[in-house]
């Protein structure tokens, strides 16, 4: 017997959709989870920054790393939907690897279709002296071996072994299952005119042909199929005969209920809140920066810190990283508050010595201005240094 129809049949038995990995997506809330994740991730820039051994930090737009992290990985995409797309790849996949073209300031980043990549690990030192996992990545007919500090590996938070990542859909196989079948249900009822099955109870005998042909006619006027001709709302029934409906209604098998619960169940397991899938009978944030907080250190938070630390490893050297370079996702951008909240807190900052003026016109994208780049006190605002010296004899000539 062929291979993959024992796998369809074994597949079946276990009571497994077989078609759930290519169809996933079809479910509104799965889909609705993957695109707020990957859509939260692309819309963080990326910064590549340098701290010296005094602690001040210089950001390195100047280097071509930062021009590949931040705006190209590589020639054909752009860093927003690169970055977007890997973190689609991790949710659906379990797994997103992105191969490094090139060294130093001259790295490509190219994605690799997560479904033909396999994961070997090489404890028994088969090919090469010290073990390593390796990348065996097959297109075209052709297969191509990478080993670790050539690829980028994205898990998800799941993990049996911290090597490979468990796909959510595997986890939630069973609900994203039946909620799939539930929309088709609700499909099926639009598709009828919301038409219950009927009983159609007659006496006599009809021959199996004749029976077929009654019930068809009848049926087609049911499903509206004849409203071309004017009828749409009547049932032409033969004497002697009468149609006995089989009502279900939705309410009562409690079909929204069950659906939001399982619509729920599905965004928990994402790390998503149910106002961000459009349920907002429990909203309970009082602004929309306490939700955006509330996402980030929930959910975004460990997704970010994974990419940070596998960019850093992978795509910085051990000299890069001694002398203080590091990367970093900038989440100002989704923690945005207000105008008048944001600069309040930029005034804040500014008069309790925490930044130069010239960093806080740069949050609001304002340009910089001679004598912002020292550091000023509230009250006098003088600059740091000299904070005191007013209470020092002669210190009035400084004040």
């Amino acid at each position: 017997m062929d291979r993959e129809v024992e796998m369809a049949q074994l597949l079946d038995f276990l009571g497994i959709d077989k078609n759930l990995d290519a169809s996933a997506m079809s479910e509104a809330t799965y889909y609705t989870c993957i695109k707020v994740l990957a859509e939260s991730l692309g819309k963080l820039p990326l910064k590549y920054i340098q701290r010296d051994d005094r602690g001040n930090l210089t950001e390195l737009r100047q280097k071509k790393l930062y021009h590949t992290l931040n705006a190209r990985p590589n020639p054909y995409m752009p860093a927003s939907l690169f970055w977007a797309t890997i973190e689609q790849n991790r949710n659906h996949f379990g797994n997103a690897y992105v191969l490094i073209t090139g060294a130093g300031d001259d790295q490509q980043l190219w994605i690799l279709p997560p479904d033909q990549v396999q994961v070997w690990y090489d404890n028994a030192r088969l090919l090469k002296d010290v073990p390593d996992v390796y990348y065996q990545y097959s297109s075209g007919g052709g297969q191509y071996l990478f080993s670790s500090d050539q690829v980028m590996h994205f898990r998800s938070g799941t993990t049996r072994d911290g090597i490979t990542g468990i796909p959510v859909r595997e986890s939630l196989r069973d609900t994203v299952s039946g909620a799939k079948k539930a929309q088709r249900l609700l499909n099926k009822l639009y598709s009828t005119g919301f038409t219950a099955k009927a009983v159609l109870n007659y006496t006599g005998d009809l021959s199996d042909e004749s029976e077929k042909k009654l019930l068809r006619h009848i049926e087609a006027y049911a499903k509206g199929e004849l409203t071309r001709e004017g009828i749409e709302n009547i049932i032409p029934i033969p004497i002697g005969m009468s149609l006995q409906p089989l009502n279900m209604k939705l309410t009562d098998s409690q079909y929204l209920e069950i659906k939001q619960y399982s619509a729920i169940q599905i965004a928990s397991a994402f790390g998503i809140k149910p106002t961000q899938i459009g349920d907002y009978s429990k909203a309970s944030y009082a602004s929309a920066e306490a939700q955006s907080n509330a996402f980030y250190v929930d959910t975004l938070l460990y997704i970010v810190k994974q990419y940070e630390e596998e960019i850093c490893y992978k795509m910085l050297t051990d000299e890069d990283r001694r002398s203080g370079q590091y990367v970093k996702f900038n989440i100002d951008v989704i923690m945005r508050a207000d105008f008048a909240s944001k600069v309040q807190a930029l005034s804040t900052a500014v008069n309790g010595f925490l930044m130069k003026p010239n960093e806080a016109r740069a949050k609001l994208d304002l340009g910089a201005v001679e004598g912002g780049d020292r550091l000023l006190g509230n009250g006098a605002s003088i600059p740091i240094e000299l904070t005191g010296s007013q209470y020092v004899e002669g210190g009035e000539n400084h004040a």
